[in-house]
Formats: C-alpha cells, structure tokens, sequence
C-alpha cells in the first residue's frame, strides 16, 4: 500500500530506503535548501525515482536557509576534512534542517492522503546532529501526529543501525551507489576528505561492497 512521503537526499542513506520501501512510497521530497551539493544530489535523487518509477517533487527552501550558518551552505573552502568524530565537523550542521523538512513533508503528506513521513537517519549521525537523534525524530513525530487530522507519523526505520548496515541492505537490494552523492563539496568528485566521504568509504568497506565512487583524493586514514 502506498501510504508514505519519503525525505530524499539522492545519498546512500535515503536512497537505499527509497529501494527498501518502494512499495508503500507515493512521493519523494528532495529539498533544495543551497548546500554546495545540492545539485549533484537532486540529481541522483531523481534518477532514482525515475528508476523506481516514484514521482518526486523538488522543493526549494533557499529562503529559509540563507538566514542561517554552515559550512554546507557557505561553498567548497568552508568544509572541514576529517572524521565526524571530529570537533570541527559541527560546523556542516544546517540549523533543525530535518525540523523543517519534516514539517514540510508533513503537510503534504496530510493535503495527499498520505499517513507517514519516512527518513533515513541513522546511528552515526546521533552525535553530530542533534535533528537526526532518536529523541529528536520520536518528539518530532508526536507534533505532526498531533498537529494532523490523519494523525500522520514519522517512519525512521534506519534509527539504530549504522551506515555499514544500511550498505548492507543496499547491497542486498543491489542499489547502485554510483547513483548515490555524499560529498558536502559538490565538485565534479567526491573529495575523499569531508566527513561524508571518509563515512561512505568506511561503510563501503565494512559491507563489503566495492566502492564504485570517483574520488579525488585517496584514502588517508
């Protein structure tokens, strides 16, 4: 049954939940908001949908987000390299940017029927990114089941599990995470250095998959 709105990035993360779920999504939002990626992930975002034969809408938040700070939306220069775990890698944090897609996600799903918003954060992103943690994502559900006639809820099935265990599923599904973007960069290839790169490789590695990525730099670390 076709009963959700998924939150697409054009990742690894959400597009293996767009193959994961495909049989219950109805829409797919990717959001435009002026990250240095954002162009290269919309991209991978739709040729996904195209493939699954999901419709997806794009949604341009850019008024909202040129008010706020982060290196993800200040250019190329501005992204640190290194691990997550790393201090510095706050500054790629765009301020309750999951808040406000999932409030936008919620209202349409509500206009469409619809009764569940899925996204796909998961275990690594808890200690970064205070609107990807368990807590954040159950109290954000409980707002737009309170704030909905349809009661609608959140689905964040990757929660718990790791990146490593979302490329197994992939691998498992055979998505192909050519058609996937993380770097925070946005050049013509990965970098092999920004924090989301340094996580996609580990992953990779850890599933057992052969990374398929253009990278720019080799790995370090």
């Amino acid at each position: 049954m076709k009963d959700s709105v998924i939150v697409l990035s054009g990742g690894m993360d959400s597009v293996t939940m767009l193959h994961e779920y495909k049989e219950r999504i109805a829409l797919a939002l990717t959001f435009d908001y002026g990250s240095n990626h954002g162009a290269r992930e919309i991209a991978m975002a739709r040729r996904n949908c195209e493939l699954l034969g999901v419709e997806i809408m794009v949604i341009p938040l850019h008024p909202v987000f040129r008010n706020v700070h982060s290196s993800l939306l200040e250019g190329a220069q501005a992204i640190p390299e290194g691990h997550y775990a790393e201090e510095n890698m706050k500054s790629t944090v765009v301020p309750f940017r999951n808040g406000v897609m999932l409030s936008v996600a919620c209202a349409i799903a509500e206009d469409r029927g619809l009764k569940h918003v899925m996204i796909a954060n998961h275990g690594g992103d808890h200690s970064i990114y205070p609107d990807c943690r368990p807590d954040f994502v159950s109290a954000m559900g409980r707002a737009m089941t309170e704030g909905t006639y349809a009661g609608v809820s959140v689905l964040a099935p990757y929660t718990d599990i790791t990146k490593a265990d979302i490329a197994r599923h992939g691998k498992a599904l055979g998505v192909d995470y050519a058609l996937t973007w993380s770097c925070y960069k946005g050049g013509a290839k990965h970098c092999g250095k920004c924090g989301t790169c340094v996580e996609r490789r580990e992953a990779m590695r850890e599933a057992g998959i052969q990374d398929p990525t253009d990278y720019e730099a080799e790995e370090t670390c």
